[in-house]
């Protein structure tokens, strides 16, 4: 049977010839990087292997082509390319998922800190809804991870290893470097982005042979700088690796499953080696850094099993999908380590929340989690992952019980308050449950706290608009907006507000500061970008 041509990478070539309509042609040029997960640079020519000092820095690597974009200038085209991601279906808004990633993430940056680049990068690590493997970075420290390579990796060392390599493309800034070395080339694949687009209405795969022929002869001459900053990457995420306490032997052996897998794979597999090429003098380099490193066994956490178990459900959610998912979960436990069968058990728990059979899906959590609690090694993770009170949370709101939703909610947040997807639950929980005022109370106390969270205003909105408040609604969405970089339909957002009867005279007083801050702040953007910062 063929294979369906993998909808992340299309709507990723779409969302990109968006933004080559709508901005400069600075972010034009770039946004050819970001349509495909791979980011190329022209290294120098002499760049010294890191030694194994633990207080060796970072590299600051590359030429006078990281000047052609600054690093705000990075980070805005990034948060402008995420706002579109964050409303695909395909993006995984998972609490749980989102909270091992970003929790993995972090525990690599904070050991390197220096990873976070030279302007520090607020990293932020997500899931995207695709089996292909494959991973990306986009600018300004944007981190996405397809389902299927987070399926495939054996131990966490493994899946931390594609991200220390992430996160170097990003540290590295090795977008604004390709700048540098595109200038004349981005103009072939944009035109054949154009017709991709008109193409991929009736055939997929016709849009990407136009994308690929177009892009053949850019893709050609820039091949070499693509082979320097995979090298890079593996070099400076070899050095996180291995400071973050991963063993970094993960990174060879992944690197090669994947390399030895992709002989039997057609042109719609193993998009992470056609997007990051794996040369065998790239497989030395990392061999080499190996030699003399003593061997540091990790063993890998629950949470990295109960991730990959929802990963495995929410790939495909499917009637054939969750057939599949409940196969692989009896089978690990009936062949896996401790670890795996406890995740395998919680999968079909998960498994029989997405058939709506909310029953057994609480029997055999409460199961799971009696059994975990009695088990000295593993009974720290009831408390330290928010996946069995998410799950537990769902289940209750799949009974229609929001009262005992809200109970179970807000136990969870206060166990877990840096959980940040049982935050949002909770809030979810309180405006299905109708405690509109609990909801505005808990969202404004959680906006004070994290000023830079989208979802904090859109639910908040959505409480407004439960009650009837519609300016009121409509600042909580221009906030949301704001912050997800999207200045104009901000500011539409203001003006109906400020049309709406029932505005007060505060909420005009605020109306006014944000429309005039904004409004400063869009011009500022437009002057850099025809600059081209």
């Amino acid at each position: 049977m063929k294979k369906e041509f993998p909808q992340f990478r299309l709507k990723l070539i779409s969302l990109t010839l968006l933004a080559s309509f709508t901005c400069s042609t600075v972010f034009s040029s770039l946004n050819l990087a970001t349509a495909q997960p791979q980011f190329s640079a022209k290294s120098s020519p002499q760049t010294p292997a890191p030694s194994s000092g633990k207080n060796q820095s970072l590299p600051t690597l590359g030429d006078t082509a990281r000047g052609d974009l600054s690093p705000i200038m990075e980070r805005k085209i990034g948060e402008q390319i995420m706002s579109s991601v964050r409303h695909d279906p395909d993006y995984l808004e998972d609490g749980p998922v989102t909270e091992y990633l970003t929790k993995l993430g972090n525990s690599l940056l904070d050991k390197r800190p220096d990873a976070r680049g030279e302007t520090s990068y607020d990293f932020e690590f997500f899931a995207v809804r695709d089996p292909v493997l494959n991973a990306f970075a986009f600018p300004g420290g944007f981190l996405g991870f397809h389902s299927g390579l987070i399926l495939a990796a054996q131990t966490e060392s493994e899946l931390a290893s594609v991200m220390g390599h992430e996160i170097g493309h990003v540290s590295q800034r090795h977008i604004a470097r390709m700048l540098g070395n595109q200038k004349q080339d981005f103009l072939i694949p944009i035109a054949a982005l154009i017709l991709a687009a008109l193409a991929a209405r009736s055939s997929p795969d016709a849009a990407m042979a136009m994308v690929m022929g177009g892009q053949g002869l850019a893709i050609q001459r820039q091949l070499s700088f693509s082979r320097d900053a995979e090298r890079e990457a593996d070099r400076v995420g070899f050095q996180i690796l291995r400071e973050g306490g991963y063993d970094t032997s993960g990174m060879l052996a992944f690197f090669g499953r994947m390399q030895h897998a992709s002989r039997n794979y057609t042109d719609n597999g193993m998009s992470y080696l056609r997007s990051h090429p794996l040369t065998s003098e790239r497989m030395a380099d990392i061999q080499g850094r190996l030699f003399g490193e003593r061997y540091r066994q990790r063993a890998d956490g629950l949470d990295f099993y109960l991730t990959q178990a929802r990963i495995r459900v929410l790939q495909d959610s499917k009637a054939q999908g969750l057939i599949d998912a409940t196969l692989a979960f009896e089978n690990q436990i009936k062949n896996g380590n401790e670890e795996s069968r406890l995740s395998a058990q919680y999968g079909l728990a998960f498994v029989a929340y997405k058939k709506n059979d909310f029953l057994k899906a609480e029997k055999l959590l409460n199961e799971l989690t009696a059994q975990i609690a009695q088990l000295p090694s593993q009974k720290k993770w009831l408390k330290e992952t928010s996946a069995f009170a998410s799950l537990a949370i769902d289940i209750e709101m799949g009974k229609k019980r929001p009262d005992l939703a809200v109970i179970k909610a807000k136990n969870a947040v206060r166990d877990l308050p840096l959980a940040r997807g049982l935050a949002h639950q909770f809030a979810e929980v309180l405006i299905e449950a109708k405690s509109y005022t609990d909801a505005e109370v808990f969202l404004r106390d959680q906006i004070a706290l994290y000023r830079r969270e989208a979802k904090l205003q859109h639910l908040l909105a959505k409480a407004y608009a439960a009650e009837g408040k519609q300016a009121l609604q409509h600042i909580a969405l221009a906030e949301a907006y704001a912050i997800e970089g999207a200045l104009p339909a901000a500011l539409a957002q203001l003006e109906i507000a400020r049309l709406d009867p029932d505005v007060k005279y505060y909420d005009l007083s605020v109306i006014d500061a944000r429309e005039r801050e904004w409004k400063e702040r869009r011009r500022e953007e437009m002057e850099d970008e025809k600059k081209g910062k």
